[in-house]
């Protein structure tokens, strides 16, 4: 799954150990947290070898620097329930969180998210962009935050993730009836992008002095669609040499029904009827480098910053994403590609270094409190990672599970199983069938770990939360920027 050779293990796990052991000491300060969340990135990242001409410099130096996580998985491949699990700790079985308009704080009134926990332990809490769903803001999170530019009345509201800048027409790629599935090239600076506005105010927040640690959180929206990017970010990806996912138009023939309507449901066919598949994949990757630019801008920002030597860096995606692959679009399904995601988890002065056992975004929240030693951590679902930050290769027992609607997905070394609601299943053995092109179920050669892995699906299923009908008015605190200044990004 992995191009070992375009990724090399630096250090060694001694030096990792120590490192973690001399951060850990009461007598040291406590390290700042810098937090990046990226909206909708698969693995077409360079150390994790999703694609082959994807251009992510500055990404896979936070990972030649950190610990590269290559099978990561989110909870939900969907953008609410993912983020409310990972900035929970609670897996969404036991939440109820299943949908992008699930009310989670109604389901959760009383619970303690990561940022609040940073926060009642003395942290100086500050977020930027897209951290929660746009439509669940929580104000209680930030004692500042830097909303996108369009919504210059600092209010972190519903509908924030809508195009900006806007197109002359819509759709602007040409595709009848794509619904948000839009894209194309504007003769615009980056100045005038959102994330490049988000990623200033951050580089700007770290160049200040903080009188305690500080967890400072930055959402950038891309490669969320539609993919309006800046046409010099398309440049790299001339049409005439992309290279496009293989895709098989048989590859739903073995899969249940159940798995073919996910696929279906969205937009393979219309965009294959308009000849407008590469187009797309251009498209997705000058996103995904004009996001990356970002990051590089951010990376730089605490380079220069008096806290570099004290701050952990945190870099992960709410879901993956389809291009074809399965003959489906968007994320909402269980196989990899959209629920696979980046994850790096930087320390101070550490080398590079990979792990190769599945995790899940659900241990996150276990992971920062226990690396900032912050105390009346809640009870969480998911497993601290530091064991494995401390030891890349030691054995790791537990399953990523994840769920999207009422089926779920079970990943576990190089095997993923899924059951769907009506019992039917899916199996692969991504060591011989990275790709998921053949479905194992019911093979009896793998029948008893078929049945080791389907003991992992919950049998208890939390009542789903109330679905929101309206679009929230978002924050009214004075903690919000009500006119942010337009940044000039280093």
């Amino acid at each position: 799954m992995v191009n070992r050779r375009r990724f090399l293990l630096y250090g060694s796990t001694a030096l990792i150990a120590a490192l973690l052991r001399s951060e850990m000491q009461a007598a040291s300060p406590p390290p700042n947290v810098l937090w990046l969340t990226i909206d909708d990135l698969n693995d077409w990242i360079g150390v994790l070898g999703g694609h082959p001409q994807t251009q992510t410099p500055n990404i896979d130096r936070l990972a030649r620097r950190g610990t590269l996580f290559t099978q990561a998985y989110c909870a939900v491949p969907a953008c609410n329930p993912s983020r409310v699990a990972t900035l929970t700790g609670i897996a969404p079985q036991n939440s109820g969180v299943y949908a992008n308009r699930s009310d989670w704080r109604v389901a959760l009134p009383d619970t303690l998210t990561l940022p609040q926990l940073f926060k009642a332990n003395g942290y100086w809490v500050g977020g930027a962009g897209k951290i929660y769903h746009d439509r669940f803001p929580d104000c209680t999170d930030w004692d500042e935050y830097y909303p996108y530019h369009r919504y210059q009345d600092g209010k972190p509201r519903a509908g924030a993730w809508g195009a900006d800048p806007e197109p002359p027409q819509r759709p602007f790629n040409g595709v009848p009836k794509s619904r948000n599935l839009d894209w194309g090239s504007l003769d615009i600076a980056d100045t005038a992008m959102p994330d490049t506005q988000i990623a200033a105010w951050t580089v700007e927040k770290l160049q200040a002095r903080y009188e305690t640690p500080f967890f400072l959180a930055c959402g950038l929206f891309k490669p969320h669609l539609p993919w309006y990017i800046p046409a010099t970010y398309f440049e790299p990806f001339p049409l005439d040499s992309l290279i496009l996912p293989e895709i098989r138009n048989d590859d739903l023939d073995d899969i249940p029904p159940a798995g073919q309507d996910l696929a279906r449901q969205y937009h393979h066919q219309r965009i294959m009827n308009a000849g407008s598949y590469a187009e797309a994949v251009q498209a997705y990757l000058a996103a995904i480098a004009y996001v990356d630019a970002q990051v590089g801008r951010i990376l730089d920002g605490l380079d220069r910053s008096p806290h570099a030597r004290n701050t952990v860096v945190v870099l992960w995606s709410d879901h993956g994403w389809h291009l074809g692959e399965k003959l489906h679009w968007t994320k909402f399904a269980l196989w990899e590609e959209a629920t696979r995601v980046p994850l790096i988890i930087a320390l101070p002065n550490q080398r590079g270094q990979s792990c190769d056992r599945v995790v899940s975004l659900l241990d996150l929240y276990p992971t920062l409190a226990e690396l900032c030693q912050l105390t009346n951590t809640p009870v969480l679902s998911g497993t601290s990672l530091v064991p494995w930050l401390q030891n890349p290769r030691r054995r790791r027992d537990v399953p990523a599970v994840m769920l999207w609607e009422n089926h779920v997905s079970v990943r576990w070394e190089q095997y993923r199983y899924t059951r769907y609601q009506d019992g039917s299943e899916e199996f692969y053995d991504h060591r011989r069938d990275p790709q998921e092109w053949e479905n194992l179920a019911g093979n009896g050669a793998i029948a008893t770990l078929q049945q080791d892995l389907a003991a992992w699906v919950p049998t208890q299923f939390a009542a789903a939360a109330p679905l929101a009908e309206q679009q929230l008015d978002g924050c009214t605190d004075s903690n919000y920027s009500r006119n942010p200044e337009i940044l000039n990004p280093q």
